[in-house]
């Protein structure tokens, strides 16, 4: 079982459709390794198993039939609580929503199932997906399956996990501060924030927002660009969407062995943040490798020294469109941090979001003056460590304080604020096991372009192979 569960997603689906192994089959597989892990870790927190049963039986007819398959069919998957799916319950991390069942899908999870997925069930997340830190009241903490007295960050945080121990071959998430990239860097694998619009997003309030984004994880490269083929493409209810068709990512190649003629930027800290030391320690000998794959590797970087503040200003405007007529009407069933997010939108002057939208212009346009000289920047995917459990959020790295949930995320979030796609992909790990991710970004709308490079990368590291105890 377990060298079938931990085939990537693309060797899985080359054996469904060579007929040597039935989507039931694979679906059992999953299944017992869930029942077997899910216990210790809290990845998974809602299954559906008749529907997806049913699910399966219906893809080996289809198989039988001969006709056309999509490209993710008879594979198993699993979708962040924060996406809403008919029929199964979805509560957002959140009390207030413990037996909410929707009666219909988000966009990109139809879009899933129709390239011929199957919906197993439900992953963890923070309340709503505020921090990266997966726990709520609902469902308690997600473990990390590396080392269960660790967070494995968030808020795409089960799905990361149900991923690292061979539940699942693919999961969705969601990105606004770093909820793809963080817990994949906690937990060994591999997420993309896609460019904004990349995969739309409907239904949706904030459609002409850049912030939030959702996106695709796996345990390799190449499994996140299946995924994206699915997920990605234009919708006309979504205003930022991009008109490239998933299909760009189903046809991507991915036998490059070098990266000559590749202009790198590397800055581990952005410019100045703090890292833990732990942190350094692995990710300071990938400059010498990509130079040794032929890259052109400098220390040149993108001026982000106000993004922080560009990116509170416009999460706190997010959170109270979102979320404030609740907490309004509920401020006991919502956690402090979101209260402390809606309260920020509510106490600035107006002139700090003038002040946000003219800086978040001057981010954008170094970025593309960064880029017109350079094919990547490589960077910290998350300053520290995974932190023990019972930490709600970081308060110091390397000696310097943290003033808020927030803060400790910069490495994820001011990269947000270029509006760039930015993947994580593993590194290596601490001197006490602990996983540590780099983070590749490119330039914007360059998804496809970096995904190909981050494969080169991860295939030279090689750290994307390994696999926690817990889960053999």
């Amino acid at each position: 079982m377990d060298e079938l569960v931990f085939a990537t997603a693309c060797e899985q689906r080359r054996l469904i459709g060579e007929r040597a192994v039935s989507a039931v089959e694979l679906l059992d597989a999953h299944l017992s390794q869930i029942e077997r892990v899910n216990p210790i870790v809290t990845a998974i927190v809602t299954l559906d198993i008749d529907g997806a049963r049913v699910a399966a039986q219906a893809a080996d007819a289809a198989t039988t039939a001969g006709g056309p398959l999509g490209q993710l069919h008879g594979l198993p998957v699993a979708h962040k609580d924060l996406a809403n799916t008919k029929g199964i319950r979805t509560t957002f991390g959140s009390p207030v929503f413990a037996d909410h069942v929707p009666t219909f899908n988000d966009l990109h999870i139809d879009r899933v199932q129709a390239a011929g997925a199957i919906t197993i069930g439900k992953t963890n997340t923070p309340e709503f997906g505020a921090g990266s830190q997966t726990f709520n009241t609902v469902f308690g903490a997600t473990l990390n399956p590396w080392d269960t007295s660790r967070t494995c960050g968030g808020s795409s945080g089960g799905a990361a996990v149900a991923l690292a121990t061979g539940m699942v071959p693919l999961a969705d998430g969601s990105d606004m501060g770093g909820s793809l990239r963080n817990p994949a860097s906690f937990s060994g694998i591999v997420g993309l924030r896609p460019t904004p619009g990349r995969v739309p997003s409907w239904p949706d309030s904030s459609v002409w927002s850049p912030w939030g984004v959702e996106g695709p994880m796996g345990r390799t490269v190449a499994d996140v660009a299946l995924l994206l083929s699915a997920m990605a493409g234009p919708d006309a209810r979504s205003p930022l969407s991009r008109p490239e068709p998933g299909s760009t990512f189903a046809d991507l190649r991915f036998d490059r062995d070098d990266l000559n003629g590749v202009r790198v930027g590397f800055d581990l800290d952005l410019g100045g943040l703090p890292v833990d030391p732990a942190v350094r320690q692995v990710l300071a000998p990938i400059a010498d490798l990509l130079a040794h794959l032929g890259a052109q590797v400098d220390d040149n970087t993108i001026d982000l020294s106000k993004a922080g503040e560009v990116f509170q200003i416009m999460r706190a405007a997010s959170f109270e469109a979102g979320y404030g007529p609740l907490v309004d009407r509920s401020p006991e069933l919502v956690k402090d941090t979101i209260r402390w997010n809606v309260e920020a939108a509510r106490t600035r002057p107006l002139s700090d979001m003038g002040w946000a939208i003219r800086t978040h212009g001057a981010i954008h346009a170094a970025a593309v003056d960064f880029f017109a000289n350079h094919d990547l920047l490589v960077t910290t995917t998350v300053q520290v460590p995974p932190f023990d459990i019972v930490t709600d959020w970081v308060r110091t790295i390397d000696g310097h304080d943290m003033g808020n949930y927030i803060e400790w995320m910069r490495s994820c979030s001011d990269i947000t604020v270029t509006g760039c796609p930015a993947i994580s992909i593993p590194a290596g790990f601490t001197p006490d096991g602990l996983p540590v991710g780099v983070q590749l970004v490119a330039a914007h709308g360059h998804d496809a372009q970096l995904l190909q490079l981050a494969a080169v990368v991860e295939a030279a590291i090689g750290a994307s192979s390994q696999r926690p105890a817990i889960a053999s």
